[in-house]
């Protein structure tokens, strides 16, 4: 053969499937060239060799829900979509210690949905997911699931300011928004605990400035009953089968 063909092609002849069957075992990663797995079905081929794997399967792929523990400074916490996480969410950038068994493919970063914003400054968990479920759950519940997030502070708190913040009617606005109540602690001399609800970027920037507080990092840990665990900066994992926001 002298003309390169789409692999989609010739794994449909190779196979007598239909090219879109072809195409399904392509991006499912069961496919190698030259016993390198290859998933655009538009790879152009000739004479390499072209395996099927044994365990291959036509079955739809799974949407993913990816976990990132986003570093400060990173704007893949900004926008609707996933599209500035780009250069974070790679293959090579994988937990060593995710306990998902998922094989990772090129298919689970595309069509990626930000769930979870977080400010440009701050740092910590985001989620992406392209699971509509997954989506739904974190935009309707956005209001009640709880944050938290530990923040380092500088400057002399006003008296009387940490109650202020763990009052029921601490009559805060923000964003033209009366803002929930908050369980806010102390955890050292210059660092507080917060666990909210509804946490939007700047929140809480704007409460440490209401008692006179100023904010000189940010670190979102969990949101709902998912925690960032042992993420490193950079690094991310897959959401488990049977994990839960």
């Amino acid at each position: 053969m002298n003309d390169a063909v789409r692999l989609a092609k010739r794994l449909a002849e190779m196979l007598s499937c239909s090219r879109r069957e072809a195409e399904q075992y392509i991006e499912g990663g069961w496919v190698t060239v030259d016993g390198v797995v290859v998933e655009e079905p538009q790879f152009r081929v000739l004479n390499q060799t072209i395996e099927l794997s044994p365990d291959a399967s036509l079955l739809a792929l799974t949407p993913v829900t990816l976990l990132l523990h986003k570093p400060a400074g990173d704007e893949a916490g900004l926008g609707g979509n996933a599209a500035s996480a780009a250069q974070r969410l790679l293959a090579a950038n994988q937990a060593p210690d995710d306990r998902s068994g998922i094989r990772p493919l090129k298919k689970h970063f595309s069509g990626l949905e930000l769930a979870t914003p977080l400010a440009t400054a701050a740092s910590g968990l985001v989620v992406f997911t392209q699971d509509w479920r997954v989506l739904r759950k974190l935009s309707e519940d956005a209001r009640v699931m709880e944050h938290e997030v530990i923040v380092e502070v500088a400057g002399e708190i006003k008296p009387g300011g940490l109650e202020r913040l763990n009052r029921v009617d601490h009559g805060l606005t923000f964003k033209g928004l009366l803002l929930p109540p908050a369980k806010v602690s102390w955890q050292s001399e210059a660092r507080l605990r917060f666990a909210l609800k509804g946490e939007v970027p700047g929140q809480i920037a704007y409460m440490c400035e209401s008692i006179g507080l100023r904010v000189e990092a940010m670190k979102r840990l969990r949101v709902g009953r998912i925690s960032m665990s042992q993420l490193q900066p950079g690094q991310w994992r897959y959401l488990l089968p049977n994990e839960r926001f």
